[in-house]
């Protein structure tokens, strides 16, 4: 059976208005009021409905989160910076995964808008103009977390992944590198796989090291194409000897591919690899990694969403967090 506001109250013989204030922490009610309602409550089993009491004080103290992949170590170190903090400040989540789909996403968008959320934080692929026409009309505030959208118009909170990544090339070129690969994400679709990108090419343009396609290799993410990116550039005509992984999964596989081979990491191939998410910790050798603060991304991001949300004063919209290379050994 379903409890309603009606039966605490008339269980209660009170006002239904009385529950309401009980619930919703108002201080003009009697305490020996209070604790009379507070106690069917207990007694009944009732739970109020979020949404109902959203339509009175125009809160619903819920917050829709739109992710690509929960069950990608990436996203899910993510999440949980989101969860923490939202529980902090008392926010319930709803989340959904989007599969890097932009049909998808935007329906998601608009579900969430239809359960009444205060709020949303989003993690996509590729923000296209179509994203960001459905964020601006948006009657709640929309953060992005680690996701990139060029124009600047939504607020977000990212690392600099072109510098991160000229940061890295420039390390493996002050080793003596000339050859160095770099596997990424799609380029054809995530701001952030063009931003790493653009990073690999002004270290080389620095160092005056020539630009190789067959040096550049896309992958989705996932174990599985690492170990065929690893398999891409054996074929290469000039075969690296260092590589850039943008992704820690992938980066186990170009290890794991380097070694099915009878190569070893890092005497045949220095790797460092992009994220540090526990599976680099968890591979032989341990792999150097540039230090993606995620969990402080996703905090970060609900942070500045209660902000928003509170309508409080925030500085900067534009969040860039500061990134590191930590090094294990993968790299000499």
């Amino acid at each position: 059976m379903n409890i309603t506001i009606y039966d605490v109250a008339r269980e209660a013989n009170v006002s239904m208005a009385t529950v309401s204030r009980v619930v919703n922490g108002n201080p003009n009610v009697k305490p020996v009021t209070r604790k009379k309602v507070l106690e069917v409550i207990e007694r009944l089993g009732y739970r109020p409905n979020a949404v109902a009491r959203g339509l009175a004080s125009k809160k619903t103290t819920t917050v829709g989160v739109i992710i690509p992949d929960i069950s990608n170590i990436f996203f899910a170190e993510l999440a949980r910076g989101i969860e923490d903090i939202a529980t902090m400040y008392k926010y319930n989540i709803i989340l959904s995964n989007s599969d890097q789909n932009k049909d998808k996403e935007l329906h998601l968008l608009n579900t969430m808008l239809g359960k009444q959320v205060d709020g949303i934080v989003f993690m996509g692929g590729n923000i296209t103009a179509e994203h960001v026409e459905e964020f601006e009309k948006s009657p709640v505030p929309i953060v992005l977390a680690g996701s990139i959208e060029e124009s600047n118009k939504i607020p977000s909170v990212n690392i600099d992944y072109e510098e991160a990544v000229y940061d890295s090339v420039k390390e493996f070129i002050e080793k003596g590198h000339k050859n160095i690969a770099i596997v990424v994400g799609p380029l054809h679709e995530p701001k952030n796989a063009q931003k790493k990108l653009k990073g690999y090419q002004r270290a080389l343009q620095e160092a005056g090291l020539p630009y190789n396609e067959e040096l550049i290799v896309e992958g989705d993410y996932t174990y599985d194409s690492g170990i065929e990116a690893f398999e891409k550039l054996l074929e290469a005509s000039a075969r690296p000897t260092a590589i850039l992984v943008g992704a820690d999964e992938m980066a186990l596989g170009v290890v794991h591919g380097a070694e099915d081979k009878g190569y070893k990491i890092p005497e045949d191939f220095e790797v460092i690899t992009s994220d540090n998410t526990r599976l680099s910790l968890m591979v032989r050798p341990q792999l150097t990694t540039i230090v993606q603060p995620l969990y402080d991304i996703g905090a970060v991001a609900m942070r500045l969403l209660t902000k928003l949300m509170n309508k409080e004063g925030v500085e900067e919209q534009i969040v860039v967090l500061p990134h590191r290379i930590e090094h294990r050994n993968s790299t000499k």
